[in-house]
Parts: C-alpha cells; sequence; structure tokens
C-alpha cells in the first residue's frame, strides 16, 4: 500500500530549518507524498500538550490514509524505541514516549507495530540528536513509497508501548472536577469534561481554581456572553471550556493547562 499524504507535528518551531530539511527528506524518497503541516509550535519537549494535539487532530488527519510524523522527543539519541504503529488504515511514526498512544486509541487501536531498527531505511547520521531527519522522515517517507510496516524492524506487541497519559474528571458531592487541557489563541480554556457530566446543574455556576472562584453560566456560543460574563462553551471537539466574549479567559482567570478546575452550582 502506498499514502499521498504525511501529516507533521513537532515541537520543531519555524525559526530553525528543521522543519524543512525533514519535509525535504520526505519528498526526495516520495516525490509523490504531500507533507501538510499539523503543528510544529508545540512547546519543547512538552510531550503532554503534543499528545493531546494529536489526539484532537486525528480523526481528520486519516479522512484518508495517510502516514502521522509526530516528532516531540526529549529522550532522542536515547534507548527509548522508535516506532511505527499501524492503526486503521493509516501509520503513525515517531517515538516510543507516549506521544502516539492517544492517537492511536483514537484511531481505533493499533493493529500492528514495529521498532525501527532497520537502518536500510534510515539516513546515515553524524550524531544521533535528529531522529525527525535520519529515522522518522525516511521511514515515513518509505511508507508513502509502499515499503510495508514489517519491513522497517521486528514486530512489538503494541500492549508494550507506552502509554499516554490522559486525564480523567471526577465528581465529588455534587461538584466536577476537571482539567484544563490546552489553552488555545484566544484564550479558551478547555477542559477535560463532559457537557454530559453537568447536565443535572442549575446556572449560575461556581467554578474555583486554587483560591479564585468565579460564577459562571452556561453559552450556545461566545457571542451570547455580556460583557466579561464567563461562558462554559461546548467547543469544537465536544469539551467544556471557559470562555469570555473576544476576550482571553485564561488571562482573566490566570488558568493555564494542568490547572485544576471545579465547577459546582452556585447555591
Amino acid at each position: 500500500m502506498t499514502y499521498d499524504n504525511v501529516w507533521f507535528l513537532s515541537d520543531y518551531g519555524l525559526e530553525d530549518e528543521f522543519v524543512g530539511v525533514v519535509k525535504a527528506v520526505i519528498r526526495a524518497i516520495a516525490p509523490h507524498a504531500r507533507v501538510g503541516d499539523v503543528t510544529h509550535q508545540i512547546p519543547p519537549h512538552d510531550l503532554r500538550a503534543g499528545a493531546l494535539a494529536l489526539a484532537r487532530s486525528m480523526q481528520y488527519l486519516t479522512l484518508v490514509p495517510s502516514v502521522v510524523l509526530a516528532v516531540i522527543d526529549p529522550g532522542v539519541g536515547s534507548d527509548r524505541r522508535a516506532i511505527a504503529v499501524e492503526a486503521g488504515d493509516s501509520i503513525l511514526v515517531g517515538p516510543d514516549n507516549g506521544l502516539l498512544a492517544s492517537a492511536v486509541a483514537m484511531a481505533g487501536g493499533a493493529r500492528r507495530a514495529v521498532s525501527l531498527t532497520n537502518d536500510d531505511y534510515h539516513l546515515p547520521a553524524p550524531g544521533p540528536t535528529f531522529a525527525g531527519r535520519d529515522i522518522f522522515a525516511p521511514v515515513a517517507a518509505h511508507l508513502c513509497a509502499g515499503v510495508d510496516l514489517a519491513e522497517l524492524g521486528p514486530l512489538v506487541d503494541p500492549i508494550t508501548l507506552l502509554p499516554g497519559i490522559v486525564p480523567l474528571s471526577r465528581e465529588e458531592e455534587g461538584a466536577v472536577t476537571g482539567e484544563v487541557l490546552w489553552v488555545d489563541r484566544f484564550g479558551n480554556i478547555q477542559l477535560n469534561v463532559d457537557p454530559a457530566d453537568l447536565i443535572l446543574m442549575e446556572d449560575p455556576l461556581m467554578l474555583t481554581s486554587g483560591d479564585k472562584t468565579r460564577k459562571a453560566i452556561r453559552a450556545r456560543s461566545y457571542s451570547d456572553l455580556r460583557s466579561g460574563q464567563i461562558g462554559l462553551v461546548t467547543d469544537s471537539y465536544g469539551l467544556v471550556s471557559i470562555a469570555l466574549d473576544r476576550r482571553s479567559a485564561a488571562e482573566e482567570l490566570r488558568i493555564g493547562a494542568g490547572d485544576s478546575v471545579t465547577i459546582k452550582p452556585a447555591q
């Protein structure tokens, strides 16, 4: 099977040449392949942020069979495994450090996985610190060109792959406590809370994070909120987000990724 699309996520940023070099390697081996960018602005070494971004995107990246290349690799050059995982009709390529786990689950679970030890499909490496260029990019390209997964290295049991860390919300005494998964560039605060978890609560609601407590209401859209009013909006991924209309809720509430937020009825 060949692939026409590679979707590329990393923490490389755009100031250095890293992203361009990876793309050049892919196109040199598989000239037909189109390389699309998911994002390269994940904070350096932030596996949690990268895994969540990849999981949020996965259902759209695999609308057609594709190779998904994800490189956030603080253990580069160490004994951590480089892997490729077949999930559904697509293949994910990256380090075995938990980065791929949630995305694999979103794609229906691992069918096959290999450790990328066959250096016939790598580039010669002057040093071990750029696996994105020397291992992951050429592997992704060879997959696009029709190389079977099993040629890239020994099969490994998917159960041995490092799991991701996906925080779960919890309910206690009429309150729901969740965690901030992500703050987008508009300052909207995505929680790991399903709107159904709040269905029995009546507005207004109280939000508590650390020593700060604020009142909020549920809203269908940002524009339904009055100036300065804090809202709980179901976002484009189907999760509860804390928002203000045309203002940053994260700046207003001083809440960031990883913070705990408790929601309960105001009374």
